[in-house]
Order: C-alpha cells, then sequence, then structure tokens
C-alpha cells in the first residue's frame, strides 16, 4: 500500500483527506506545518505528498522546493489560491500536480493515482 504524506493546517481537511486516501487503500501520515511535514517525509519516505501552500511556519512551495532538493516523490499541491503566479511558482519549485480547492474528491483520487501509478522505481537503497 503506497503511503502518502498529507500536509494540510486545517483539520478538518485533513481529515477529509486521510479518509478519501485510506479508503481507496492508501496509508497516510500527516503533518500541518512545513516542519512536520519535513520531518515526516524524512522519516517515513512517502510514495506521494499533497501539500497546502497556507502553512503556519512557512509558504507550502518552500516545503515543494525542501523536498525536491532530495527526493523526486511526486508532489500535488492542494490550495486555495487561484492566481496563476501562484500555480506557475509551485510548477517550478517542482510539483507535479497543482488542485485547486474546493476540489472534487474522485478527480483529486485519480490524480493521486495516475502519480503513483508513475512513479519512478526506488534505487536498490531505498531510496527514490
Amino acid at each position: 500500500m503506497p503511503l502518502v504524506l498529507i500536509v494540510e493546517d486545517d483539520p478538518s481537511i485533513q481529515d477529509v483527506l486521510r479518509f478519501l486516501a485510506e479508503a481507496n487503500g492508501m496509508r497516510v501520515i500527516a503533518a500541518g506545518s512545513c516542519d512536520g511535514a519535513m520531518s515526516e517525509a524524512k522519516m517515513h519516505r512517502p510514495d506521494l505528498a499533497v501539500v497546502d501552500l497556507g502553512l503556519p511556519d512557512r509558504d507550502g512551495i518552500d516545503l515543494v522546493r525542501e523536498l525536491r532538493s532530495w527526493s523526486q516523490l511526486p508532489i500535488i499541491v492542494l490550495t486555495a489560491r487561484t492566481v496563476e503566479s501562484q500555480r506557475k511558482a509551485a510548477f517550478d519549485a517542482g510539483a507535479d500536480d497543482f488542485v485547486i480547492k474546493p476540489f472534487s474528491a474522485p478527480e483529486l483520487l485519480a490524480r493521486m493515482q495516475t502519480l503513483l501509478d508513475a512513479r519512478p522505481a526506488p534505487d536498490r537503497d531505498g531510496s527514490i
């Protein structure tokens, strides 16, 4: 079962995302901040990250950039920000996809599964 890192500071949205992922055969770890997400990512090496941009300690784009500096895990940005420059910044930082809140659960799940299916096989040492 793939492991998904959910980075969302709103507990109700985090709960919905956890439920959706777990109901579709994914394991979940979650964090409500960039620093918490980095700790979880380094400790658990998730297969996919879903990252909100509006986080309490730093902007989620910083997290995307930091994750991308050492990992090729697929990253979906899930945010209420609709400004085109924010989408461009997320992609420039290394995001693989961008979904705007409110979101369609079936669409988000399809995007997650597509990225999980396309991820590269781990190296022999287990890193990606």
